[in-house]
């Protein structure tokens, strides 16, 4: 089993009443960085989509996924499953907004409606390696813009494009830029230069568990539990060796690993719980024994501190998880090695760790 180090760092306290702590603007993280780490969660959570339930379930299964994946009994596209996400997002008011452009958008919604978008899909498509990132000031208030490229992750996507009769390009090819994704963060009414901008971490820390759960509601709701209902898959322990699907609990491991694995850029995420039934998942240092304590009694906040290794500090938040599909309630209440047999369906499990890296 392949060990991420970064995850048995021993942290050291700062803060010993974590519920109520107040950060200055030399904690906070500039915006660059934090639509960085959004980011980093949003692809992360779609290429576990992309290559463990889309790509792998069409080999092994037979199940595909289309555009009308309701009426098919299929799987949404890797694109409609962002799309999916980012509504919960966007419907909740958080500032938090992303959403899909393209320059050859099959739905219209996804054309670009300013010339930021524009001109950022037009800069990403010329240099794939180089998000676009602008203010720009809306009735009184700044927001921090920023546009990834969005590449063809996986065949159904080319092969989507390349065939729907509402496509006005034909051409494109794995790995090709088909537009991009546009997101947006208020950053309040300051007119301060970009470089004295800073957002607090535990706003950051917010957004990010607002993505974690927006991608695991779609998951749980539109994939998982939808698929069982009708007897076409099902989630599994041992999703791998059963050709099934990931449990919702495994889809967020699976994630933030490949944070790990793949973007390094100190974000990590993991859940942990004071019933593990896997010993991984237990609380590691006393602030996560304390924090999931805490939130096991007040469930509507997350427990919050600033912790130390390395020499380097970091923010982290602890968040209730709560059983979201009667899968999660089946596999610990039925799980030979679950300390705890007597979950509901609601009730919080454990907790989402969310580990931020802040500046020296």
């Amino acid at each position: 089993m392949k060990i991420n180090f970064f995850r048995v760092f021993i942290f050291f306290f700062f803060f010993l009443d974590f519920s109520s702590i107040a950060f200055s603007n030399e904690t906070g993280i500039h915006p660059q960085k934090a639509a960085q780490y959004i980011h980093a969660v949003i692809e992360a959570n779609r290429t576990i989509y992309s290559e463990y339930i889309v790509e792998r379930m069409e080999k092994t299964v037979g199940l595909k996924s289309t555009e009308n994946w309701k009426e098919e009994n299929a799987l949404p596209l890797p694109a409609q499953f962002l799309a999916l996400s980012s509504k919960i997002i966007n419907k909740k008011n958080l500032g938090l907004n992303y959403r899909l452009l393209s320059q050859w958008p099959i739905n219209p919604q996804n054309k670009p409606v300013s010339e930021i978008e524009s001109t950022g899909l037009t800069r990403v498509s010329e240099t794939p390696n180089k998000p676009y990132f602008e203010i720009i000031s809306q009735k009184g208030s700044q927001f921090f813009k920023a546009i990834f490229p969005d590449k063809a992750v996986t065949k159904a996507c080319v092969h989507c494009h390349n065939n729907h009769p509402n496509s006005s390009k034909k051409d494109f090819k794995l790995g090709d830029v088909m537009g991009a994704i546009s997101l947006s963060i208020p950053i309040g009414k300051s007119s301060g230069a970009d470089d004295n901008i800073n957002i607090p971490p535990e706003v950051v820390s917010d957004y990010i568990h607002s993505v974690i759960e927006a991608d695991r509601t779609v998951y749980s709701e539109k994939i998982v539990n939808r698929l069982q209902k009708i007897n076409i898959a099902f989630a599994s322990e041992n999703w791998w060796e059963e050709d099934a699907l990931l449990l919702p609990a495994q889809f967020l491991l699976n994630a933030s690993d490949l944070i790990i694995d793949r973007m390094r850029n100190g974000l990590d995420f993991k859940l942990i719980s004071l019933w593990p039934i896997n010993r991984r998942n237990g609380a590691a240092t006393k602030f996560e024994r304390e924090g999931l304590e805490y939130i096991d009694i007040h469930p509507l906040r997350p427990y919050i501190g600033i912790n130390q290794a390395a020499e380097k500090k970091y923010f982290q938040a602890i968040y209730p998880d709560f059983a979201v599909t009667d899968a999660c309630v089946q596999c610990h209440n039925n799980h030979p090695q679950s300390p705890k047999k007597d979950f509901k369906l609601g009730n919080a499990i454990g907790g989402v760790l969310i580990t931020i890296p802040l500046e020296n």
